[in-house]
């Protein structure tokens, strides 16, 4: 069964975003800061996806078993690894670490991608991107790091920002191109997603069919139904009202705005019709969720 990250790490994270009870980027991805002597961990298959970025300033020796295969190379400073949930990997270095480990909940992260950046992420995604060298890159990550220094109000909204900064520069400048290039099918595309995703963004206060998604992406309503779930995993409509609910949630964390107002804004007919929905897709109703 696949595990967690932190569950096989030699040491402890001397920060770590597990640690914070401010913020809610925590669902997405945690954040841990480690400084090891040299060691080992033991091949493993993991449930997450981790990210790892290296920020030590001499370069020294480690062993990357990927798959199967070894890799012994040289690790620089500002290089970043990255290893897929579902790989087999484990590793040896001959120096002391001082590396950031992002790990990043793979369901959470396809449907970060999806709604805020209009990307179709494949399995095949992270795969693709063993080693490669990323100075800005490990600057964000040094700004997620810094901001679980101390575990106050600014931090959790600094935390916020600055995971939310990453993980987007991340997709756009290491997953643009295999996105926009890749037809999950051959007929729904990132570009047809976009245009399906920007009309239930500006209408999200009101009604929306299949068959107005269909036209959108230019495809006929049956056609439009089948490809976009072989693409997006879920059929048209749960994916319109999980967005609902996702936006929801966003409104939800200003305390005064009453629950009735939401659920118009969000294309609900009333309260009830809201409660029903937000229950049925989270376990919770609206003022349950609210008040834990």
């Amino acid at each position: 069964m696949p595990r967690r990250y932190a569950e096989i790490y030699p040491s402890l994270p001397l920060l770590s975003s597990d640690d914070m009870v401010h913020v809610s980027a925590a669902a997405l991805m945690s954040v841990r800061y480690f400084r090891a002597e040299p060691d080992t961990m033991p091949e493993e298959v993991f449930a997450e996806h981790h990210v790892l970025l290296n920020l030590c300033e001499t370069p020294h020796r480690v062993q990357n078993w990927r798959g199967g295969e070894l890799r012994d190379f040289m690790f620089e400073k500002d290089e970043i690894i990255v290893t897929p949930a579902g790989l087999r990997s484990g590793w040896r270095w001959f120096g002391t670490s001082d590396v950031i480990v992002v790990t990043l909940d793979p369901k959470k992260v396809e449907r970060f991608a999806l709604h805020e950046l209009g990307l179709v992420l494949t399995h095949q995604q992270f795969a693709d991107l063993p080693q490669f060298q990323d100075a800005d890159l490990c600057a964000a990550g040094v700004m997620l790091r810094d901001a679980l220094e101390t575990d106050d109000l600014s931090s959790g909204v600094m935390f916020e920002a600055m995971s939310r900064m990453f993980l987007v520069k991340l997709l756009q400048k290491y997953g643009q191109q295999q996105a926009e290039d890749l037809a999950l099918s051959a007929r729904f595309t990132s570009e047809h997603y976009k245009r399906v995703l920007s009309f239930i963004r500006e209408r999200l206060d009101q009604t929306i069919s299949v068959e107005e998604l269909a036209q959108e992406a230019g495809m006929s309503a049956s056609h439009f139904a089948r490809v976009f779930k072989e693409t997006v995993g879920e059929t048209p409509m749960q994916y319109v009202l999980a967005y609902r609910i996702e936006q929801a949630i966003g409104m939800m964390r200003d305390p005064k705005r009453p629950l009735g107002e939401i659920a118009i804004s969000c294309g609900f007919a009333d309260q009830a019709h809201f409660s029903r929905s937000f229950k049925q897709v989270t376990g919770q109703t609206p003022r349950q969720y609210r008040a834990a």
